[in-house]
């Protein structure tokens, strides 16, 4: 979508996966491309099932998923058994996992996801209730076009993704109404992508980094980019420690504030846009600090936020504070990201393509 921005490629690529030792390269997008009529990059990942692979940006691109592994076919709606989603979850080898089936999975516990598995949705329109998705300790997962509502119970998350995972990418994706968060990052869990999603119908909507005693969540990234906060009250995201980078997602009409700094968080927000509603009264405040101390620290300290070519909508206010401290430079950390400034037509697109698509599942010719 629009510009790219580039800079050094610092970072370390992904540990080897089991099978071949690196993905198929995938072509990036053309310098200054543009989407119109409607468009949302990644669209061209449509033409064949695996194009996924290479096509993320940002922290989690480096996630293959069940790339190397055989076509899982979901065949049942039960919350277990053969032809269940959760049989492919547990199994050992990398998966593929798509659906031969549309409608409503019941899960009567957390549906806790392997290393190296792909659940890819496209095709179907699958509805996980009851509980969520727990990534826990895994590596390589990519969670694709799937829609996740009405989980209930203590401590419930739509998507839970604790401890130590790593290079993990959910997309497209529609989640609303779980008593606890829809998504949650946390407990050294990094290297993580969150786009195209529609968030809806919920208070706390997405925690990254588990409270002050746990400073082992310095390690923390995590971008966030073309994604639809709908009127959802607050935490879009709350951050401690760790380093944030969101760039084009569209916030709209939050019940307390937009995007939350805890304790030496660093968040880069970039041509996002932020619309004030909500209320009565209506809430205006997009970027809040939060105080707190460290586990290991004497100090009081709340994070850091920079804010460049947002657009601040309905009376929207950044409360931004004078001299916030240092934060990270994205291009430190990855060449390139696909951006274009916050307008009108930026939130249309997002507006119809965030979360869950009726797109056919692509075929898988590789």
């Amino acid at each position: 979508m629009g510009s790219r921005v580039s800079g050094p490629y610092m970072d370390s690529p992904p540990p080897p996966p089991p099978r071949p030792p690196s993905p198929p390269r995938h072509p990036p997008h053309p310098q200054g491309e543009r989407h119109v009529g409607g468009e949302m990059l990644y669209q061209d990942t449509d033409h064949r099932l695996r194009a996924l692979v290479g096509s993320a940006e940002g922290f989690g691109r480096h996630a293959i998923g069940g790339l190397y592994g055989a076509i899982h076919r979901v065949t049942s709606l039960q919350d277990d058994g053969p032809g269940s989603l959760r049989e492919a979850c547990r199994a050992e080898e990398p998966l593929w996992i798509v659906f031969e089936v549309s409608g409503t999975i019941h899960l009567h516990s957390y549906l806790r996801v392997s290393s190296y598995k792909t659940i890819d949705g496209r095709g179907q329109r699958v509805v996980l209730t009851g509980k969520g998705l727990r990534l826990k300790s895994c590596h390589h997962v990519i969670i694709c076009n799937l829609v996740l509502e009405g989980g209930r119970g203590h401590d419930v998350d739509g998507i839970q993704v604790k401890p130590d995972s790593t290079n993990i990418w959910i997309d497209r994706c529609t989640l609303a109404d779980y008593d606890d968060g829809l998504i949650d990052i946390t407990r050294q869990s990094t290297d993580i992508t969150v786009s195209r999603c529609h968030f809806m119908r919920h208070d706390k909507t997405m925690l990254i980094g588990a409270d002050p005693t746990h400073v082992g969540d310095r390690c923390i990234r995590v971008t966030i980019h073309h994604c639809f906060f709908d009127g959802t009250r607050q935490r879009h995201p709350r951050l401690r420690f760790g380093k944030v980078h969101l760039y084009n997602n569209y916030t709209r009409s939050w019940g307390i504030y937009a995007v939350c700094a805890g304790v030496e968080a660093q968040i880069v927000s970039q041509c996002n846009i932020y619309e004030a509603g909500g209320g009565p009264p209506k809430k205006t405040t997009v970027f809040k600090y939060m105080p707190e101390k460290a586990g290991d620290r004497e100090d009081v300290v709340a994070g850091s936020i920079s804010s460049e070519g947002d657009a601040f909508l309905n009376g929207a206010l950044p409360c931004l504070i004078d001299n916030p401290g240092s934060v990270f430079r994205p291009e430190e950390y990855y060449q390139q990201w696909t951006m274009e400034p916050a307008s009108p037509a930026l939130k249309d697109i997002i507006q119809l393509c965030a979360g869950w698509q009726p797109v056919p599942r692509p075929p898988d010719d590789r």
